[in-house]
């Protein structure tokens, strides 16, 4: 048995729960951040046999999808000669989305 832990884009997050759900598969979501564009997230954790494993990979993979996303990036500062620095900010576009994935052994389970 492994356990299944996905971090997937919010917004991806609807259509992966019904095509795992769909396919038959019993997961619990927890709401989580990112640390980088503190986006949100959901972080799927589903226990499975070994033998579903790259089914349910591959469904997360199917429908969680990579995105570009504006964001704001903060030029640093120079020094202008008087008593106050410039800074100026412009929009890029980062790449966004997409899933991460860890598969982990199980010693134990049981449902009580």
């Amino acid at each position: 048995m492994k356990l299944v832990l996905a971090i997937i884009n919010n917004d991806d997050t609807p259509i992966v729960t019904a095509q795992l759900t769909k396919a038959g598969f019993y997961m619990t979501k927890i709401a989580s951040t990112g640390g980088f564009l503190t986006a949100g997230n959901t972080t799927f954790m589903s226990g499975v046999d070994d033998d579903k494993v790259d089914e349910l990979i591959g469904i997360i993979s199917k429908f969680s999808k990579k995105r570009l996303q504006p964001t704001v990036a903060h030029n640093p500062g120079f020094f202008t000669g008087g008593s106050h620095d410039v800074s100026s900010t412009s929009v890029q576009e980062v790449l966004v989305g997409g899933g991460t994935i860890f598969v982990l052994n199980v010693e134990r389970f049981e449902h009580v």
